[in-house]
Order: structure tokens, then C-alpha cells, then sequence
């Protein structure tokens, strides 16, 4: 006889994680941006140069990042969603081309149809009243201790790259010199997720504001109904079908994070669960689960690196589905992602390196010769995603 499946029972899903189909890199020892530790960073160097260029991610471990940081910026973030809606719209992210600021559920869609169900707080300067300090007291020197944290890191896989390219080490530093820094010169942006659980019960899907992770789970009374987000012009004939991207029909027009890749240089990726992330490799047209381990950071090339290095490094695309079993489904899901951007007047064009091109036929140089006239600044070229994301 069958056994049931429990409605809480966590399901053995098979990810790119747990099939071992993703690079592990081992940062231990790396040194500081000051003081590298060659030896290592040459290793890092060569796995990063192979994980990107073969899968566009990569998993990091032992990167240096207290794991009660991060569970600590999801409280505060749990914080403020439960905040009142005044207080909140108080820091929303305001349309003037600054991308800080908090970004209320189905405001953003990155695949530009689907409305996104989740919480996110940008956080591009750390100064002022930019931040929500007197609702939530300590939240801005956390926040700035953990900025801190990616920013070293970041420093230390920019080496790794340039490394990585045969360049003079301090090539990308140079060029990501006022990450967070509050002069308007770079868009680096360190946001803050939450995904709420989905529940769907006689067709009528409601979205419930709650948060887990591995050590706590909380849940608010409040509720967000779905048909209050819902815009009528985006309801489709057949809008009965279900749709692969949010399991939940055509008609919600919702998922967690529309298909999309992202704009900078890379981006460092926390989450502490399994909650619907997927990926398409290079080279492949199939959605695949990425999966979740404990501890880790994701890392994944962004669209300024794949420029920079004419595609040897894709950009990869990702999003976010409200995954089909129960399970995860009904649990929120948090995440971190570091979003790490050259300074805004660096101009992007293919890098003249041996590694990524030993061998220029002629009509390799017409082509590169080519790019080279249209020159665009990283400013530039993010700003145009950001009119896509979120309307002009």
C-alpha cells in the first residue's frame, strides 16, 4: 500500500546542488585585498575561470561571511514588512533613476509580464534617512558591517579574475572603486529578499506574509490577497492554463522573479532555503532547480562581464518560480544577493586578453573592431535595464 505524502513533508528534489553539477570553490585562506595570498588566488583564479565559462556559476564556500549576519539582515527585513504601510512607503524606491529603496510585491518584472511576489529592499547607500534606522534601531551599522563582508569578498574574486584573464591584478579593482560608497559613482546594491509562502485553496490563491528559515519560523495574522495585486489588462484568454512558471494558472500572473540576467559584473547570492531558484546553463534551453547548500554563496556572471569578455563568461540566465510541490511552496524563502557593478563611467568593451582570444582571425578583428565603436558606460547600460524592470 502507498504511503501518503505528508503536507509537511520536505521533498528530495533533485538540484544542479545535489547532483554534484556545480563547481565547489573553496576560498579558505584567500588573505585580504591588501595582503592576497597568491598561491590561492591563483587556484581560485583557474576554477573560477573554468566554472564561469562552462556554467556561469559557481557555489563558494568558506568565504569568509558569518552565516549570523545574514540570518540577522532577514530578521530586520521580517521587521520591517510588518511594518505599517505608511511607515514603509516612507522608503520606498523612488523612479529617478536611483535604485535604493524598498520595492512593495508585484511592482517589479523582470520578464516584463509577470508581476513578482516577493518583498525587496535595495540598499545603495548607507548615509542619511536612506535606511529604516529609527523603526528599526541597529539596522544601519548591521547593515553596514555586512556590506563590509561582500565588499571584501567581491574585492578578492575581482583579483581572481583578472588573474583569471592574465591581467595586472588590480585591473577590475580599479574599476569598482566606489562600490557603496556613497558618491553616486557606482550601483553596487546589496538587496534584501523575501519570498512569502503561496498557498492556493478552491482557486482562489492568497499571498501570506510569514518567514522561515532553518532556525526560526514566525508568522504574521496579515494577509495579502493576489487579487489586489492583480492588474485586469494582464488577464489572457485561456487564462485557465497552468503556467510552468508559477504552477498556479495564466491567470494570476504572478511568479517569484521573472526570467532574467542580471546587469553587472557577478553577483553573490545567499538564500537559506530551497525555495525555486533556477537556472539555464550556457549552452542548454532547459530550466533546472540550482538547489541549496547551507553555508554556501552562489556566484553568477552578470551582463557587463559577459561584454567585457566578448561571452566567454555568459550571463546567466536565472529566475525565481513558485515551485510546484507543497513543500516549498508554502514556505517563505529568503535570499541576499550582492549585485557587484563597475563605477558608472567605466566604459565597457571586449578586454584584449591572450586568454580569452589566442588566436584573432580576421574577421574576429572586424568584429571586435566593431564593438569597440559602440561605446557604452556601465551607467548606461544599467540604466536601461532598470526602464525595463520598472517602467520608465
Amino acid at each position: 500500500m502507498l504511503k501518503s505524502k505528508s503536507f509537511d513533508e520536505k521533498p528530495s528534489l533533485t538540484t544542479l546542488v545535489s547532483t554534484q553539477q556545480l563547481p565547489i570553490i573553496d576560498l579558505a585562506h584567500m588573505g585580504t585585498e591588501e595582503v592576497p595570498v597568491k598561491s590561492v588566488v591563483n587556484r581560485v583564479a583557474n576554477q573560477l575561470h573554468r566554472a564561469l565559462s562552462e556554467r556561469g556559476l559557481a557555489v563558494l564556500v568558506n568565504h569568509g561571511i558569518p552565516e549570523e549576519k545574514l540570518n540577522t539582515a532577514w530578521k530586520y527585513l521580517d521587521t520591517f514588512c510588518e511594518l505599517p504601510a505608511d511607515t514603509k512607503d516612507v522608503y520606498l524606491r523612488k523612479r529617478d533613476g536611483v535604485n535604493h529603496g524598498y520595492v512593495k510585491p508585484g511592482h517589479e518584472k523582470f520578464d516584463g509580464e509577470k508581476k513578482e511576489l516577493r518583498h525587496a529592499f535595495n540598499i545603495c547607500m548607507l548615509s542619511g534617512a536612506s535606511l529604516p534606522e529609527d523603526p528599526l534601531p541597529g539596522f544601519r551599522d548591521h547593515i553596514a558591517d555586512l556590506t563590509k563582508d561582500f565588499k571584501n569578498l567581491s574585492s578578492l574574486l575581482l583579483q581572481a579574475l583578472a588573474v583569471a584573464l592574465e591581467l595586472p591584478m588590480n585591473y577590475f579593482l580599479e574599476k569598482h572603486s566606489h562600490m557603496l560608497s556613497g558618491t553616486n559613482e557606482n550601483e553596487t546594491t546589496l538587496r534584501l529578499l523575501y519570498y512569502p509562502p503561496v498557498y492556493e485553496d478552491d482557486n482562489k490563491c492568497e499571498l501570506v506574509k510569514g518567514n522561515v528559515s532553518y532556525q526560526y519560523q514566525k508568522c504574521a495574522s496579515n494577509q495579502l490577497n493576489l487579487e489586489s495585486l492583480t492588474d485586469k489588462n494582464d488577464m489572457d484568454e485561456g487564462d485557465n492554463d497552468k503556467d510552468d512558471a508559477t504552477g498556479l494558472g495564466k491567470h494570476r500572473g504572478f511568479t517569484r522573479c521573472g526570467a532574467h540576467c542580471d546587469y553587472g559584473t557577478f553577483t553573490l547570492l545567499a538564500q537559506d532555503s530551497e525555495g525555486g531558484l533556477e537556472c539555464k546553463l550556457p549552452q542548454t534551453e532547459r530550466w533546472q532547480r540550482v538547489g541549496h547548500l547551507p553555508g554556501s554563496i552562489l556566484i553568477n556572471t552578470g551582463e557587463l562581464l559577459s561584454m567585457w569578455t566578448d561571452n566567454k563568461y555568459p550571463a546567466l540566465p536565472h529566475r525565481v518560480v513558485v515551485p510546484d510541490d507543497v513543500y516549498c511552496r508554502t514556505k517563505g524563502r529568503h535570499s541576499m544577493a550582492f549585485f557587484c557593478h563597475p563605477d558608472n563611467s567605466t566604459v565597457i568593451a571586449p578586454i584584449d586578453s591572450k586568454v580569452l582570444h589566442p588566436i584573432d582571425s580576421e574577421e574576429d578583428l572586424q568584429k571586435k573592431k566593431k564593438k569597440k565603436n559602440i561605446l557604452m558606460t556601465a551607467y548606461q547600460v544599467v540604466q536601461n535595464k532598470f526602464k525595463q524592470t520598472y517602467g520608465a
